[in-house]
């Protein structure tokens, strides 16, 4: 048996779609349908894997690193219990310890590590979605986010998902391999904005934070993240270039989908 824990969440929802025709696929989530499992990382006690052979674990959300913590280690001390027999994990990628939501990441890893499981690590990159929210333009055309210089190494969500299935159905062929998952065509902002016809004229990073803390829509320990994030960008440090061997285009046995599409559809809607 399978599960999938986070199914109902971005990528979860993409995961579990490529598996509909599946059997002994079972959906774990906070709030299960019928049919699905209640897997709520902040409920020890939710965390029944019993009969499962493999555990796709999406990792459990934004949240101060502690919090993160905790959900990782109950959902692996679960898994060790039950007798699961490979989990993958759904990281971040190498070039991201510059990042203030990198330390859960690095922390959980180790802890598979040292788990008596067989494990996969998948270190994903960004999404390029995800840069469609931090990275919007505004009602004028213009994007001021604080990129600078800097390019993004983005993925369409799309492939990380199919990675994640591909090696989760076959997981005897991946294991105790961590693999780097980043778009092989960088994004700066120039590019942003030409392709959906605007400018490009960067805010600096104060003024960024000030609009992020004036809005009132982030959490607390959200502004850190999307900051450093911003900085990370900027810095040269998430272009892709300090990944040695980036296993995207192998794992899908094909091309990426561009990364700049997945962006322009995210930002239209």
């Amino acid at each position: 048996m399978l599960m999938i824990t986070g199914a109902t969440g971005a990528l979860g929802r993409l995961v579990t779609a490529r598996l509909a025709d599946h059997d002994d696929i079972v959906l774990g989530t906070r709030n299960p349908a019928p049919g699905e499992r209640r897997v709520d990382f902040d409920d020890p006690a939710s965390l029944d894997f019993t009969g499962v052979d493999t555990l796709l674990m999406i990792s459990a959300g934004a949240a101060e690193d502690d919090v993160v913590i905790a959900r990782h280690d109950a959902a692996i001390s679960a898994a060790e219990k039950a007798g699961v027999r490979h989990l993958v994990y759904t990281s971040l990628s190498g070039d991201g310890d510059h990042l203030t939501y990198a330390l859960a990441h690095r922390w959980t890893e180790r802890r598979l590590s040292d788990s008596s499981l067989r494990w996969t690590v998948l270190r994903n990159g960004l999404y390029a979605e995800f840069l469609a929210a931090i990275a919007a333009p505004g009602p004028d055309g213009t994007i001021a986010a604080p990129l600078g210089e800097g390019r993004l190494a983005a993925v369409a969500r799309e492939d990380l998902a199919e990675v994640a299935v591909r090696v989760a159905t076959a997981p005897d062929a991946h294991a105790d391999r961590t693999y780097e998952l980043v778009g092989e065509h960088a994004l700066g902002g120039p590019e942003l904005a030409a392709a959906l016809g605007g400018s490009y004229e960067p805010d600096s990073l104060a003024a960024t934070r000030a609009a992020i803390t004036d809005a009132g829509q982030a959490l607390s320990f959200q502004v850190p993240m999307l900051l450093s994030t911003y900085s990370a960008i900027t810095g040269g440090f998430l272009d892709g270039t300090a990944i040695g061997d980036n296993a995207l285009r192998t794992l899908l046995g094909r091309e990426p989908r561009p990364a700049i599409e997945a962006y322009v559809r995210a930002v239209r809607g």
